[in-house]
């Protein structure tokens, strides 16, 4: 039997604008880059929505990432997040997308889509002497800082690399 990401979900075929729990296969985090009021792309309505867009550009490889519709429970979750009610602070916040298959839309009870109403743990990418581009990039950052905090922000790097780095950089 296939993976739930390698399987085809039946809403795939009616082709929404938006991101849907048709495309979420697992918990994802994503960065929204910014969000906007805007009216119904699908066309089914003339309603305003909280339209949320993202840093990311694919969902997965080869995968157009769409924007995703912030319903009432979700806008508020962003507002708890970001500590503001206003849409124009949400955005450059990381969060976690995910499926709730009990969410009630009318007299219905359907797949949905949630923001969890925490802060997502960003793993940062290990800095190693394999990844020669990140490394020789760090070395330079080095060299002009005299430090590596602004390569720790963004890569991860062992005390024995970090040492071993400082010493390629002199």
């Amino acid at each position: 039997m296939n993976k739930p990401q390698e399987k085809t979900h039946y809403r795939k075929a009616f082709n929404s604008p938006y991101l849907s729990s048709a495309d979420i296969v697992e918990p994802t985090v994503l960065t929204i880059a910014r969000v906007t009021l805007e009216g119904d792309k699908s066309k089914k309505s003339k309603e305003q929505f909280n339209t949320a867009y993202f840093a990311e550009k694919e969902i997965r490889a080869g995968e157009t990432l769409k924007p995703m519709i912030l319903n009432a429970t979700n806008s508020r979750t962003m507002a708890g997040l970001c500590g503001s009610k206003f849409i124009d602070d949400w955005q450059n916040t990381p969060v976690t997308v995910f499926v709730d298959a009990n969410v009630r839309f009318g007299r219905d009870t359907v797949e949905g889509l949630r923001i969890a109403q925490d802060h997502p743990r960003i793993q940062k990418r290990e800095l190693t002497p394999d990844n020669e581009k990140s490394w020789n990039r760090a070395i330079e950052v080095y060299k002009q800082n005299g430090n590596l905090e602004v390569v720790k922000n963004k890569m991860a790097i062992s005390s024995a690399n970090e040492k071993k780095l400082i010493a390629e950089a002199v």
